[in-house]
C-alpha cells in the first residue's frame, strides 16, 4: 500500500471531535435534538457516486424501516477497492445517531467488535442534516458530505461530492 493511501486511511480512522468549525457542526452538551424522526432522512435514500479522500466513492442508503436506515459505502482508487463501511442511522429513545464500521477489502474490521464510530445528530434544516463531526447536504441530484478528520493533531474538513445515480 502506498503512503498516500495509508495516510488517508489513518486520517479517516482517527476522526475526532473538536471546537466549532464552519462545517460540520458540533453538539453542545445543553442542546437536545428536536422533533425529528428517522423518516425525515428519506431524502438521502438512493445510490450515490462521487469523489472524496482523493479517490472514488459510492454510497447506498435504503429507506427507513423500524426506526433505522442502513447504508453502505465503498472507497476505491484507480479501480482498486481500499475500504468499505456499514452505516446505520438509528432512532433510539427519541435520539438519532449515525453509526458506522470500517472494513478493509478483505472484510477485516477497523473497529473492535462492539465499537462503532458514532455521530450524534444535532439538527436538520430542509435537506441538510447536522451530526457531530459530519454534515450531509442534498441539493437536487447532488449530495455533499462534510467530514471532520483529525490526523497528527491537525484537523481538516474532507468533502465528499456525490451525484445520484442508477445501478
Amino acid at each position: 500500500m502506498n503512503l498516500k493511501i495509508l495516510f488517508i486511511l489513518i486520517g479517516f480512522f482517527l476522526m475526532g471531535k473538536g471546537p466549532n468549525e464552519q462545517k460540520p457542526s458540533y453538539l453542545k452538551k445543553d442542546k437536545e435534538t428536536k422533533n425529528v424522526s428517522i423518516y425525515d432522512f428519506n431524502w438521502i435514500v438512493g445510490y450515490w457516486e462521487g469523489t472524496g479522500l482523493g479517490g472514488q466513492c459510492e454510497e447506498l442508503w435504503l429507506p427507513p424501516v423500524d426506526n433505522s436506515m442502513i447504508g453502505t459505502f465503498r472507497f476505491f482508487m484507480d479501480g482498486v477497492l481500499i475500504f468499505t463501511e456499514y452505516m446505520h442511522i438509528l432512532e433510539d429513545d427519541g435520539k438519532i445517531f449515525l453509526k458506522l464500521k470500517h472494513f478493509n477489502r478483505d472484510l477485516s474490521p477497523w473497529e473492535e467488535k462492539d465499537i462503532w464510530t458514532t455521530f450524534p445528530f444535532i439538527k436538520m434544516e430542509e435537506h441538510t442534516a447536522y451530526f457531530e463531526g459530519l454534515t450531509i447536504q442534498r441539493d437536487g441530484d447532488e449530495m455533499i458530505l462534510y467530514l471532520s478528520i483529525s490526523s497528527n493533531g491537525e484537523r481538516r474538513i474532507e468533502e465528499f461530492k456525490y451525484r445520484k445515480s442508477e445501478f
